[in-house]
């Protein structure tokens, strides 16, 4: 293994053999990450390996020829491992070699041809120039099909993103989505930052995710540097974990009974769930929990109070069981936009979409944090429809709640102790986090400073986004909305 990389070397001949025997013995693909290490380094691709329940972190790098840089294709093994192909492809120009769908994925059609903007040399973007063409969406053809484009600008305060519907009367034949719209270079902008500072602009990679993508990021480091984590501080982040998905589960409730007409129920969430960010200010200072997860530990006001939150998970059962008493509100989830177990497998789908899907994943049990127990969760309906993904969260809020009862009572004090800068020297960490919409999974590389050379970060939704065309199929058109909010995959989770 590399010392200061954290990954052990492999030669391009031995990738694809070596990357079959670990997804056959039930290993995921939680990460690939181009670097360029500049003229004396090169450029090279590290790859990750999880496995539900092992603390062994599979991690190697394959190094590439500058001048005409190449990987192996994983993708005839790996959806996963096809699409960040593709991302470091456009992005730091190494090519995979007999990738089956070797298209533009990041790059759109008015990026300078030749400009890889994570590359060192890249400088900054050129003026645009002789375009590469319409994105290649496929065409549905045949008596009755018709085509509906949508977005990519949309009401509302969604990110960007285009749809295009291949369609026979109202019933949806093919998908195809085309995102990046927003791409922002945040994985540069990490570059030469401090720990301290890089989990700032962690917080902000999505809003509505700041404490699960601020945890992986401090995991990384801590992971990197060997630091020892007071037990206190992991069970506030773990407090803290769970009042982020209890807002947003909320939300997204009142969300789904609103886009099937139920306002009222829509109106009692919001409320609900303002009583919840009031919570979150009154723990961290915060109402979106920023601030509080730092490196080598936690920083927090005072502790949720059990009693309140307990009234308020029977305040959302409340509206959950009104939901479910709705006739027209069931008609219209169950049934409706179905992703089977088996494409939400072969995805590598994460968090509630693949747990409605029957795919139980969860980094909380499948990755445990040393001495922090977490209480199972209650299966829920594995159907993979809307009202599965409903219900999922529904669940969820309940033993969130149960779960932050039973940690507070653990919890002795909330000053909790931080680490010390720990090691010296470059290195690289892994953290993983499972965030409200799934697990979360930063990498870092430190110079001799402690400074972050490289963050690679992977948010749930780029394991989600290709699901929602696959559930679209054989669904109609009005219920795009429905079944898009019930996946509510992050626009700049994705486009980073």
């Amino acid at each position: 293994m590399n010392s200061t990389t954290g990954a052990t070397e492999l030669d391009a001949d031995d990738l694809l053999p070596a990357a079959q025997t670990l997804l056959e013995g039930g290993f995921r693909l939680a990460l690939m990450a181009g670097h360029d290490d500049g003229p004396g380094g090169g450029l090279r691709v590290v790859y990750l390996f999880l496995q539900p329940g092992n603390p062994r972190r599979v991690q190697w790098q394959v190094r590439c020829d500058r001048s005409a840089p190449t990987i192996p294709s994983l993708a005839g093994i790996s959806f996963p491992a096809g699409r960040f192909e593709r991302e470091i492809q456009d992005l730091f120009g190494i090519r995979p070699a007999d990738h089956p769908r070797p298209s533009r994925l990041v790059r759109h059609f008015h990026w300078p041809r030749g400009w890889h903007p994570m590359r060192r040399d890249a400088g900054p973007p050129p003026a645009f120039g002789e375009v590469d063409g319409p994105f290649p969406f496929r065409t549905v053809e045949g008596p009755g099909v018709h085509e509906i484009p949508v977005g990519p600008v949309h009401a509302g305060m969604i990110g960007p993103g285009h749809f295009r519907f291949s369609v026979v009367g109202e019933t949806v034949l093919n998908l195809k989505a085309r995102l990046w719209f927003t791409y922002r270079g945040v994985e540069k902008l990490f570059e030469g930052t401090t720990p301290a500072a890089a989990v700032e602009l962690a917080e902000r990679i999505s809003g509505d995710t700041s404490v699960g993508h601020a945890l992986a990021l401090c995991r990384a480091v801590e992971d990197a540097v060997d630091a020892s984590i007071d037990p206190a501080a992991q069970r506030i982040r773990a407090i803290l974990l769970e009042l982020e998905r209890l807002y947003n589960h909320i939300g997204d409730i009142g969300a789904l009974a609103n886009d099937v007409g139920h306002g009222i129920l829509n109106v009692h969430a919001l409320r609900i769930r303002e009583r919840l960010l009031r919570v979150n200010d009154r723990v961290t200072g915060h109402r979106l929990l920023r601030g509080a997860v730092v490196p080598g530990g936690a920083r927090i006001r005072t502790l949720p109070d059990p009693t309140e939150l307990a009234a308020i998970a029977a305040d959302c059962a409340e509206v959950v069981d009104l939901a479910l008493g709705h006739s027209v509100l069931r008609d219209r989830f169950a049934g409706t936009a179905v992703l089977t177990h088996r494409q939400a497998a072969d995805l590598g789908t994460l968090g509630y979409v693949a747990r409605a899907s029957g795919v139980q994943v969860d980094a909380r049990y499948d990755h445990p944090v040393p001495g922090l127990v977490h209480p199972p969760v209650e299966p829920g309906p594995t159907d993979g429809d809307v009202l599965s993904r409903f219900l999922v969260r529904a669940r969820e809020i309940a033993a969130s709640v149960r779960m932050v009862g039973e940690t507070v009572g653990a919890v002795d004090t909330t000053t909790p102790r931080e680490a010390g800068p720990g090691a010296t020297g470059p290195a690289a960490g892994v953290g993983i986090a499972e965030g409200w919409r799934g697990t979360s999974v930063h990498r870092v590389e430190l110079d001799g400073r402690g400074r972050l050379t490289r963050a690679r970060v992977v948010d749930p939704s780029f394991f989600n986004w290709p699901a929602l065309p696959l559930a679209m199929a054989d669904t109609i058109v009005p219920d795009f909305p429905l079944a898009n909010k019930s996946f509510n995959l992050s626009y700049p989770g994705n486009d980073l």
